[in-house]
């Protein structure tokens, strides 16, 4: 049943992922009327993260990126379908990465490196990182039940040369390589709410306490890896310009969680900077009011 479906949905997938991106943006605004008109997809949802996260702003005001975020996740959506077909060329027509120099200097100095990101603008595209890169890049995708689907997602993402895992396969493959001596700058989209049990830290987002992943930091600490963030801007429809910062290069030198807080700051500023191209679409506050509750039952000792 599985190979049936795919059999009948990868045509399709093939079909669009070969149309000029200016007729996909045809669709996109073809799809975006049925999703924000008729189904009305996640607009409470996006509407309630963006008034906690927005609580100087108006009612008209939150509508207006209420919509606009639903528009932009309507491309996102036809732009992770071209991605399957998209070429070297057209990738770094539109993907630019404004200072590739950054990762390749520090990746001289560190053998391996983190690089922290989130779910902003178009992540889907930055898979073409290895086209600028010196060092191997690894990544890590979500796995679909149907194998079939699953195969055809990794090909996609590792067509530029990036390395890829399950996410459940990324620590061991990650000290495999360590253990092997072989270096890498290893991907992490680090702005997702982890569950309370394997939460370790919380911190401050858009002023809201929420449980945040620390696993970044943690990894970096313990192996000596420098930290680079990498945040993306969205220059007009279908461009992007992606730009690499640097965290630390010494990451025992600082306390506790302080890398963690540092990236949760950063992450804010570049969202608040273009917040209409964020994935609100997720309960990014469902933890607000569980403090006291992790405290108390979750808390590692």
């Amino acid at each position: 049943m599985k190979f049936v479906l795919f059999i009948i949905v990868y045509p399709f997938i093939w079909f669009f992922s070969r149309l000029p991106m200016k007729l996909l943006y045809v669709f996109s605004d073809f799809f975006f009327i049925i999703v924000y008109y008729l189904i009305g997809y996640r607009k409470d949802v996006v509407y309630k993260n963006l008034k906690l996260a927005f609580p100087e702003k108006s009612d008209t005001e939150l509508k207006t990126l209420t919509k606009k975020n639903i528009k932009h996740f309507c491309d996102f959506i036809v732009e992770s379908i071209k991605a399957f077909s998209l070429s070297e060329k057209e990738a770094a027509k539109r993907y630019k990465f404004t200072n590739p120099e950054l990762l390749n200097t520090i990746a001289k100095k560190k053998e391996n490196i983190i690089l922290t990101g989130c779910h902003h603008n178009n992540w889907e595209w930055s898979v073409s990182m290895p086209l600028i890169s010196e060092v191997q890049i690894f990544g890590t995708y979500k796995e679909i039940k149907n194998q079939y689907f699953n195969d055809l997602m990794k090909k996609s993402r590792t067509k530029f040369g990036l390395i890829a895992s399950k996410a459940k396969d990324t620590i061991p493959d990650m000290l495999n390589n360590l253990k092997n001596k072989i270096p890498g700058a290893y991907i992490l989209l680090s702005d997702q709410n982890p569950v309370l049990h394997k939460t370790y830290h919380w911190s401050s987002f858009f002023g809201v306490k929420v449980p945040v992943h620390s696993g970044a930091e943690m990894l970096a600490t313990k192996f000596d890896m420098a930290i680079i963030n990498y945040a993306t801007k969205k220059v007009k429809r279908g461009y992007y310009e992606t730009t690499f910062e640097l965290l630390t290069i010494n990451p025992k030198s600082h306390e506790k969680y302080e890398l963690t807080d540092k990236y949760i700051a950063l992450t804010e500023k570049n969202i608040r900077e273009q917040p209409e191209f964020y994935l609100w679409t997720h309960k990014r506050f469902k933890h607000k009011d569980n403090y006291e509750l992790w405290l108390n039952k979750y808390k590692k000792k």
